[in-house]
């Protein structure tokens, strides 16, 4: 039996910290309970118009780096990726691919703008990941299908007509990447739908979310004969930010799910559920209510830019939390970005990698490693352990397909801590570890 030992800390990333002492000195750590969770799918960043524009700035060489360290397989993995149908906040301007007012039969529908920097993008995951899981979800209709008729704001009008033209507007998107050589395996129906954003934006109650799914967009991929799987997401919201059709607010944001899932002719098309931010509190208490149905993160909170330390050892409890929990997978959002971080409206935000178009220079940021330190180890198809003990708010195990047992542990303190990790199964996998102050850690038992 060998273990391997990964630690990171603020002043030095991803060092071999050694081998641990076998067996098991105290109880302060993890012990399994026996009991398996679901199966993680993977993890994946976000493929941005910003980003790609930043990573075109390299060289060729530096490029392929870039594209290497984030989806090659003995590197981070990324394997469950997102982008967007049309613009989203880090676009370089708004578009949707039909902005012709009235045209339902969507004879001017076009994706040629995500030939420029989106599938480009995509591409490059491809030659890595030939099994890639693509999930996508639009920030706006097109505009003149909303009330008002701007990207920012409103919300879809109801029209049978309307949504009869919205829902083929997606089944279009499907197949116009399909014939591009890209397979979208889930459509989220609306990125955020309680947010009214200064950028792309829309609004949505359970009850037109219902409708939309169980009368037009559902019947529509049916009748298309797409296998791509219709996702209840991107639920991004608290208790206090969910609404019903008339703008009421409701006080128990899990009756917004359930208006849903209560339906059965609306579940039936449901493949899963995407939750980000703040969807974090909600998704214990969905994954125990619908084991059946797919729970994925579908994006990482995203800081302000800073790139700062506090905000990977935030990160890193995000990531365990949304697997403990019943995510199958975990997506990061900006993949790459230039210095500071701004977005097209005015938001800086954190990235994995800072791109600097002047120097021509890439840095790896703390939140680069946070998710080395999963999804490096943790393969597709690997099943998330019960654990239970001191560390169960700061730690994880896996147990990968090809045998191995992955645990992942923070230690959050000022100070070095003692952890213990027990298989009572399996007193060879039981180890003792001395964890360095506010540091991130992997270890692999094969």
């Amino acid at each position: 039996m060998a273990i391997t030992w990964t630690v990171s800390t603020e002043t030095e990333k991803w060092r071999d910290a050694g081998t641990p002492t076998p067996g098991a000195t105290s109880g302060n750590g993890l012990q399994l309970t026996g009991q398996e969770g679901q199966v993680i799918k993977g993890f994946g960043g976000t493929f941005n118009e910003l980003g790609q524009r930043a990573i075109q700035s390299l060289s060729v060489a530096d490029q392929e780096t870039i594209y290497r360290e984030l989806f090659a397989t003995d590197e981070l993995n990324f394997r469950v990726n997102r982008s967007a149908v049309g613009a989203n906040d880090f676009s370089t301007s708004w578009y949707s691919y039909d902005e012709t007012p009235g045209d339902y039969a969507l004879e001017h529908f076009s994706v040629a703008r995500d030939e420029e920097r989106v599938i480009p993008f995509i591409r490059e995951a491809q030659r890595y990941q030939d099994d890639m899981i693509l999930h996508c979800s639009p920030w706006s209709p097109p505009t003149w299908m909303k009330n008002p008729p701007v990207y920012n704001f409103g919300r879809l009008v109801m029209t049978p007509e309307n949504q009869t033209a919205y829902a083929n507007y997606f089944v279009k998107f499907v197949q116009a990447y399909a014939e591009r050589g890209i397979t979208v395996s889930q459509i989220h129906v609306q990125n955020e739908v309680f947010a009214d954003q200064k950028f792309p934006s829309c609004l949505w109650s359970s009850e037109q979310l219902r409708e939309f799914i169980r009368d037009y967009l559902g019947p529509a991929f049916e009748a298309a004969g797409l296998d791509t799987k219709i996702y209840l997401g991107t639920l991004n919201g608290p208790e206090d930010m969910a609404f019903t059709a008339t703008g009421q607010k409701l006080t128990n944001y899990s009756r917004f799910v359930d208006n849903i899932l209560f339906d059965d002719e609306a579940r039936k098309y449901l493949g899963g559920i995407g939750y980000q931010w703040a969807g974090q509190h909600a998704i214990a208490r969905t994954h125990r209510d619908w084991p059946e149905l797919d729970i994925i993160q579908t994006e990482s909170e995203c800081g302000f830019g800073s790139n700062a330390w506090e905000d990977a050892e935030y990160v890193f409890h995000l990531v365990r939390h949304y697997l403990e929990n019943g995510a199958s997978a975990y997506t990061y959002w900006n993949m790459v970005l230039e210095p500071g971080g701004l977005s097209t409206w005015g938001w800086p935000q954190n990235s994995l990698f800072t791109v600097d178009p002047e120097s021509r220079t890439f840095t790896r940021n703390h939140e680069y490693y946070v998710l080395k330190h999963y999804s490096s180890a943790i393969r597709p198809g690997a099943v998330q352990l019960g654990v239970t003990g001191r560390y169960g708010s700061q730690g994880s195990a896996y147990l990968n397909q090809d045998g191995s047992v992955v645990v992942v542990v923070q230690n959050a303190l000022d100070r070095a801590e003692e952890f213990s990790f027990v298989d009572p199964s399996a007193d060879s996998r039981t180890f003792t570890a001395v964890l360095e102050p506010r540091s991130l850690n992997t270890f692999v038992i094969s």
